[in-house]
């Protein structure tokens, strides 16, 4: 799911709005990232730690919380290596679908199996597109009001093109399907 190694820079772009406990910061992670990017919280305070460490978060209980709850706060050196990282080039932008990498070994299990499989792919692709054009539709509602909406839309709109692509290729997925099993089912001409 997330790159591990870029974790640190996840949490810190997160802080520079805010100041969040470690459970804010996955909640933040699922809710707004979550379309292009992952982590679990078995990764996200080790990786705390870590910016604590190097001087790039502090950590303070937050006011009048009675369950000791923890806050993080970005430091200017925080600040700084979140911008270094921003400026730098990306290594290389990857895509895993789990849904292509069953597929690609469907030979084992058939294409009824694939289709199904394809199936639960637009499902969920639907459900994922109907959720990002209303945070979409809700973020273009607002762009005056904070010039950081205009980055999460376009985001959003990367997010948007890609399940539409994605229905599409379900579509011809299916068709491409049921076109080979026509085939197979097609009695053979035995005359020679």
């Amino acid at each position: 799911m997330a790159s591990e190694k870029k974790l640190d820079n996840v949490i810190l772009g997160l802080l520079s709005h805010e100041d969040l406990s470690g459970y804010e910061i996955k909640k933040r992670i699922d809710m707004t990232l979550s379309f292009f990017w992952g982590a679990s919280f078995g990764s996200i305070y080790p990786t705390l730690a870590m910016l604590e460490e190097k001087g790039y978060a502090v950590k303070t209980a937050q006011d009048g919380d009675s369950r000791g709850k923890q806050l993080y706060h970005i430091t200017e050196e925080g600040r700084a290596h979140l911008r270094e990282w921003l400026q730098e080039p990306v290594e290389y932008d990857s895509i895993r679908y789990e849904t292509l990498l069953k597929l690609f070994f469907g030979n084992e299990c058939g294409p009824q199996t694939a289709r199904e499989r394809i199936g639960r792919c637009r499902q969920k692709t639907q459900e994922l597109l109907m959720q990002l054009e209303t945070i979409g539709n809700d973020l273009s509602e607002h762009l005056d009001e904070d010039s950081t909406h205009m980055y999460y839309l376009l985001t959003a709109r990367f997010g948007m093109k890609l399940y539409q692509a994605q229905l599409e290729w379900c579509d011809e997925a299916e068709v491409f399907l049921e076109m080979i099993e026509e085939r197979s089912q097609e009695p053979q001409d035995s005359t020679v």
